[in-house]
């Protein structure tokens, strides 16, 4: 897939879950002086979850096709090299609880034989986001992710994750997200703030005002540095 950047005006789609994870760039974009390089730039707020994602992004590009999709959230981390608070560039995303569990053995559809791990627009079972030439000009961690539609707090499901993809961050959206945009053939980006180590659900140990400051402020220098 091959992006082009080099024409003077171009219409870029927003994605989040809530308005509440992108509420800060929500208000610059109410305010008539910011024209970020007098890009079109529409939001779509999806609701929470694989399914919301997938339904509504795809009902939104029927009629129209945007030049660039961003996807901007909050989501955990497993990583100790990914800090709370910190906003991260997900390289490649994947469905990380779609399979079967036996005896407490996860096998996902690939590894049962239900599916292709290379049948577009899987990559070895992941879901990889190739726009490199826009990367290049990100200044931020690229790392792996995984999607699930149960958050836990449990060790075991941590760890069974952690074992089968090694991912750096968890979220409910994401893969969704890649799918949609891979099959349609669209230059995309999912950015995530970092709010909470996975397994954490004691909320005062969270970073979600950090992590919600510091990825709006990512989101509006992507939007302002765009051509």
């Amino acid at each position: 897939m091959k992006c082009k950047y080099d024409f003077c005006q171009m219409y870029i789609l927003l994605v989040a879950a809530t308005k509440f994870e992108i509420e800060p760039t929500l208000l610059l974009l109410e305010k008539p002086q910011n024209k970020f390089n007098n890009h079109n730039i529409e939001v779509l707020i999806t609701g929470v979850g694989q399914v919301n994602t997938t339904y509504f992004l795809t009902q939104n590009l029927l009629n129209k096709k945007p030049g660039l999709v961003i996807q901007a959230g909050i989501a955990g981390t497993f990583s100790k090299q990914v800090l709370l608070g910190q906003t991260v560039l997900i390289k490649q995303d994947t469905f990380g609880d779609t399979g079967m569990e036996e005896k407490q053995h996860f096998t996902t559809l690939f590894d049962a034989g239900f599916a292709k791990k290379n049948d577009y627009p899987f990559n070895d079972g992941w879901l990889v986001n190739d726009t490199t030439k826009l990367f290049d000009k990100l200044s931020l961690h690229a790392v792996k992710g995984i999607t699930i539609n149960k958050i836990s707090d449990s060790l075991f499901q941590r760890q069974q994750l952690v074992q089968h993809f090694n991912p750096a961050t968890e979220s409910m959206e994401g893969a969704a997200f890649h799918y949609v945009c891979l099959q349609q053939k669209l230059c995309f980006i999912q950015i995530r703030g970092i709010s909470n180590t996975v397994g954490e659900r004691d909320k005062s140990k969270w970073a979600m005002k950090d992590a919600i400051l510091n990825l709006n402020i990512e989101l509006e220098k992507i939007l302002i540095n765009l051509p």
